[in-house]
């Protein structure tokens, strides 16, 4: 296939946006989070009961195939070409050692495999190749995740032939904070990947992060865009920013580590079938916030050595809290 020359987004523009409508406007969800503490996790525990009754925590695990290089800003990124962090570009993997890596994470227990690549919109050069992993790492039994940055229509269906049943692009935060942390592609480009993702039967695994110096009420209105996308994501990750050397946000003061669990908890309220997932920084929430954010609904995890290029908690220390904790590990999909 030939490289694509122009903006891939070009090729779907999403229609003007409206605010958040429907039961979850931002005010409801800000309401919402608002409640006093344990009374909002009894009641995202209820919801998460009655839709999840065997409190299963499915694990997820996710390698970098192409590492570095972003021309993206994302100011929370240590991948981005515009800050010093240490992270060298690199190309994407061969097959061979992408599905050795897969292997590994089956063999360790996770049933859901994401690939994330380091760019702003893949060529169909570049798609053509992720389509042979997704392929491979389908036939392994696993299911498979992909984050590439942003897609075009004709992108999104060959990733769907191929076998993706997820695409992760996350909205990061609010929009009106999101000028502050990403100045090189605007709000609606997020949303068009995921209309493209969605028209392509693909299911979508889009959250955010907290952390990077937005209010609390800009929290709830990241909630209510996700709540208000129809349909709403089946997998939300909920992201605790992890402050990385030579990034803008490196010392950013960090969040209550109850804002995290109120995240969850409205998270799982507001779109009661996904799968929750604690994302990036669950490393620095420690055992008992993560046992409240399970409490309050999520029900998903990365699991393993690296989430992209941050550390994440190790597998025998992800088995030892599920443990101590009582849950089960099943992997259902959702």
């Amino acid at each position: 296939m030939n490289a694509v020359t122009t903006h891939p987004l070009t090729l779907h523009k999403p229609a003007p946006r409206a605010l958040p409508s429907g039961p979850w406007t931002r005010q409801a969800v800000l309401a919402l989070m608002a409640q006093p503490f344990m009374q909002l996790v009894q009641q995202a525990h209820a919801v998460h009961r009655a839709q999840f009754p065997q409190g299963d925590i499915e694990l997820a695990s996710l390698l970098s195939v192409k590492t570095g290089g972003c021309p993206e800003d994302c100011s929370y990124c240590p991948q981005s070409v515009h800050y010093d962090t240490g992270v060298d570009a690199s190309k994407l993997m061969a097959p061979d050692a992408v599905l050795a890596a897969a292997r590994a994470a089956q063999a360790a227990g996770a049933t859901r495999f994401c690939m994330g690549a380091a760019w702003r919109s893949p060529t169909d050069r570049d798609i053509a190749k992720v389509a042979e992993l997704v392929a491979g790492v389908r036939a392994l039994g696993l299911q498979t995740c992909a984050t590439l940055g942003m897609l075009a229509p004709a992108q999104a269906r060959t990733l769907a032939e191929a076998g993706l049943d997820y695409y992760n692009h996350n909205l990061d935060s609010a929009p009106d904070f999101y000028p502050q942390i990403v100045g090189t592609r605007v709000y609606d480009e997020r949303l068009a990947t995921l209309q493209n993702v969605r028209d392509a039967g693909v299911k979508v695994c889009c959250g955010g992060i907290i952390g990077m110096g937005e209010t609390r009420e800009q929290r709830a209105g990241l909630i209510a865009e996700l709540a208000s996308l129809q349909p709403a994501p089946e997998s939300v990750p909920v992201n605790n920013l992890v402050r990385v050397p030579g990034t803008p946000l490196a010392d950013s003061p960090p969040v209550d580590p109850f804002e995290m669990v109120r995240m969850v908890a409205v998270a799982r309220i507001t779109m009661p079938r996904a799968r929750v997932r604690l994302s990036a920084g669950r490393r620095e929430l420690g055992d008992g916030i993560q046992a409240l954010c399970f409490m309050s609904g999520a029900n998903s995890i990365f699991y393993g050595d690296k989430l992209l290029v941050t550390g994440n908690p190790d597998v025998d220390a992800d088995r030892a809290l599920l443990q101590r904790l009582d849950l089960p590990v099943t992997g259902a999909s959702t």
